[in-house]
Formats: C-alpha cells, structure tokens, sequence
C-alpha cells in the first residue's frame, strides 16, 4: 500500500495556483494519487513525500505539514 502524504500549501489562493500545483506533483511522481482543494489549502498525493514537497517548492509555494 502506498502512503498518502497530507500537506497544507497555504499559499495556494485560486485556481491558477491549484493546476500548478497539480502539474508539478503530477511531473515529480508520476501516477501517483493527487488531490488538491483550494477551500481548504490541503493537498494529498501518494508517492515520495519528498519528493512531492520539492516539487510543490520548485513551483514556487510553500508545503507544511498539517
């Protein structure tokens, strides 16, 4: 079973950010899992956290832990 990984990116504010930030975890982990929900800041994906969180800060935001 893969583990899911929960973030808040709190700096996620429309929907522009929301398709960044989905590409770039769809780029770094490829097949993985991924949800993002803009009311609520979270974003889960499976697959490498580390990676995931890199990707979510190359595109230029900011993953915490939730």
């Amino acid at each position: 079973m893969t583990e899911k990984t929960i973030l808040s990116v709190n700096d996620m504010t429309c929907g522009h950010c929301v398709g960044t930030v989905r590409k770039a975890l769809e780029e770094a982990l490829p097949g993985a899992e991924i949800s993002v929900d803009l009311a609520t800041h979270k974003v889960e994906f499976t697959g490498d956290r580390a990676k995931g969180e890199e990707a979510i800060r190359e595109a230029g935001y900011t993953p915490e832990a939730t």
